[in-house]
């Protein structure tokens, strides 16, 4: 392993040289990085960022790496990894708290906090993997919530500029799993924490139907879940379709959902019916806008044929959950790329519905 120093460094910083990226990814899949560095703070971010400039170097920004899928000649440019440490600042703004957390904590370890401190808004994304400067980013968002109903601000590096900014929620232009961040200005700002507004003794959300499903004695006889008991059904729910952050075994191996719920016209569900062999409704669907429907992945896979578990090569469809492809061991990202192509392709000829993948691509030749 080789260090790169810069000629006059004004914080000592160290850049590795050709450090494999698969350790930092879920998927456990991925080639080397060109230069490697681990920031902990504002002015450590500026100094790499000028490093990569003066050499001309791509940048990407690694954080949990839990949605990413790095390509098997990894990347020719720099990888910076934002591990800002745990540095929670909270304060009251009228009735809500206003939680800030550092891009390089855990989330669910944030969320964990939050919890404790019967802080409600995010008790519902426990277990998701990666870190708190990736939720504004995807708009991270499972069982009834999302991460933009509590957004507050972003501060973030500006790569056009050069400078910090804080970019309250109506910037960050959020809609479902996407966000300024990763689309209209990807690439342009490097996320240093994220501040949450929360809410003190609030009620647990509970909109999704496994976490409804979970607390259906207690409802039946009025009774209301604490945020921890939702926050600990959300993880065992997770765990029995082997979407928990952490853990183990090739079902662990996984980006989470591969593939993100399409939005169709509504008019569309008769022929998605006619071509599934059931009725309009028994096609699940939820509102998505004014004539529009949100269809979930999982079902649309199911019924193009692929069963859980189903393999090719060294990578497979998770044996819990339709929605994630694993790495059964020792995967290529050539091998999970076949394995994609042959669910989407499968679906679109059948029901003509492109499915969108979720992970980002890094040291692909296309985004594809």
């Amino acid at each position: 392993m080789m260090l790169y120093s810069q000629a006059v460094p004004r914080l000592a910083l160290k850049f590795q040289e050709s450090i494999p990226l698969a350790p930092y990814t879920t998927l456990g899949i991925g080639g080397p990085a060109r230069f490697f560095c681990e920031m902990q703070s504002e002015a450590e971010v500026v100094e790499v960022v000028q490093f990569a400039k003066d050499r001309k170097l791509p940048l990407f920004v690694l954080g949990g790496g839990s949605n990413l899928l790095v390509s098997d000649k990894g990347f020719d440019g720099l990888v910076m990894r934002v591990a800002v440490p745990v540095s929670r600042h909270e304060r009251r703004d009228g009735t809500s708290i206003l939680l800030e957390a550092g891009a390089g904590e855990n989330w669910n370890d944030f969320v964990l906090y939050a919890v404790d401190h019967e802080y409600a808004g995010i008790e519902c994304l426990a277990g998701i993997p990666g870190d708190v400067g990736g939720t504004p980013v995807q708009n991270v968002g499972a069982y009834g919530q999302e991460v933009a109903e509590t957004i507050a601000q972003v501060r973030a590096y500006d790569l056009e500029t050069g400078t910090f900014v804080d970019l309250d929620h109506q910037a960050c232009h959020f809609g479902y799993r996407r966000s300024l961040f990763n689309a209209e200005a990807r690439g342009r700002y490097i996320v240093i924490a994220v501040t949450y507004r929360l809410q003190p003794g609030g009620e647990p959300a509970l909109r999704y139907a496994d976490v409804k499903r979970h607390f259906a004695t207690e409802l039946n006889e009025g009774g209301k879940p604490t945020l921890h008991q939702v926050y600990d059904a959300v993880r065992s729910i997770r765990k029995q379709k082997g979407m928990l952050a952490g853990q183990g075994g090739p079902d662990g191996r996984s980006a989470g959902s591969f593939f993100k719920n399409p939005v169709v016209p509504s008019a569309m569900i008769s022929q998605v019916a006619l071509r599934a062999g059931c009725s309009a409704e028994e096609v699940p669907q939820y509102p998505a806008g004014e004539e529009m429907v949100k269809l979930p992945a999982a079902w649309l896979v199911e019924r193009a044929g692929f069963h859980k578990g189903f393999a090719m090569s060294r990578v497979a469809i998770s044996s819990r959950h339709t929605l994630a492809l694993v790495n059964l061991g020792g995967a290529t990202a050539a091998e999970l790329i076949a394995l994609r192509d042959t669910v989407r392709d499968a679906v679109q000829r059948k029901f003509e519905v492109e499915l969108e993948q979720e992970p980002v691509m890094l040291g692909f030749a296309s985004p594809r």
